[in-house]
């Protein structure tokens, strides 16, 4: 499956509406993008219906989910979805999944005890024989999900992460699974914009034990994780500045290990960024 280096993670092609997103996904096909990452968070229960609008309005872009909580899905359900997008769309689409949150674990799924790494494994048990190993993605962070990624899936999406990251968890994933960290992108030489928008996307996951426990093991302190994030830690979970800097910084990604980068463009203002979007598509000739 041909992703390309690097794809394109929306949630305005997620929560857009049907026309317009449509619209704009066509464009990002154009453009040469082979990969459209749809954010999960928030309402699972039309990210189906929502992939196939990008299905249909595509012909060569891969439409993965980024990802389906197991939580907002029984497994029934999401293995007849995604043999129906896949039989429809000529096998363009993936379907990426979580185990989401504490809260969501206690709220939606009834859990008093957590234990994410078995539950998401009792979760692949039950799509095995409709969804393969290659046609499923894991939200990955920690090493043991990284590993059930890897040996179950056709590999890991994690989120705020850094380079040293790719590095550090490659081993222990092996050579042949996908590594596709998310990467926010703001096209800005301003310190002070950059992150001020890095922050409005990030902030609200520094207090949650899984991403701050893996930030604290990426080498950050809890002093980093307060108030919003310090600069340190919101400049080294974003590419931003000039075209230059932010191909570096992709590129930085790829070189300790990933094997794709699903950028997400912070834009200024609301809609969809196509001027940035088309920036992007110009630098990935560099990336290849």
């Amino acid at each position: 499956m041909n992703l390309g280096r690097v794809g394109i993670w929306s949630p305005e092609l997620r929560f857009g509406p049907a026309e317009a997103s449509a619209e704009a996904a066509a464009e990002l096909d154009e453009a040469g993008f082979r990969a459209i990452w749809l954010p999960g968070f928030g309402r699972n229960s039309d990210l189906f219906q929502v992939s196939e609008n990008h299905l249909r309005s595509t012909t060569r872009a891969v439409v993965i989910t980024a990802v389906l909580g197991i939580f907002g899905a029984s497994p029934a359900e999401s293995a007849a979805n995604h043999v129906r997008l896949r039989g429809a769309y000529d096998g363009r689409f993936v379907l990426g999944l979580g185990w989401s949150s504490a809260e969501t674990a206690r709220k939606v799924g009834g859990r008093t005890v957590l234990r994410p790494v078995q539950d998401v494994a009792e979760y692949l048990d039950a799509l095995d024989g409709q969804v393969p190993p290659g046609e499923r993605l894991l939200a990955a962070l920690g090493p043991r999900m990284a590993r059930l990624g890897a040996e179950r899936t056709l590999g890991i999406h994690p989120f705020l992460v850094t380079p040293e990251y790719a590095a550090s968890i490659r081993p222990i994933i092996g050579d042949r699974a996908l590594l596709a960290p998310h990467v926010p992108v703001v096209f800005s030489r301003d310190p002070r914009e950059v992150r001020a928008r890095a922050r409005d996307l990030m902030a609200p996951f520094f207090g949650m034990p899984t991403y701050g426990g893996n930030l604290l093991r990426q080498g950050f302190t809890e002093d980093d994780l307060t108030h919003g994030g310090t600069d340190r830690l919101v400049d080294a979970l974003t590419a931003w500045g000039d075209a230059d800097s932010i191909a570096a910084r992709l590129r930085a990604h790829l070189d300790a290990g990933a094997d794709h980068v699903a950028v997400q463009i912070l834009g200024g203002g609301p809609g969809y960024p196509r001027a940035e979007w088309r920036e992007l598509a110009a630098l990935t000739e560099r990336l290849a």
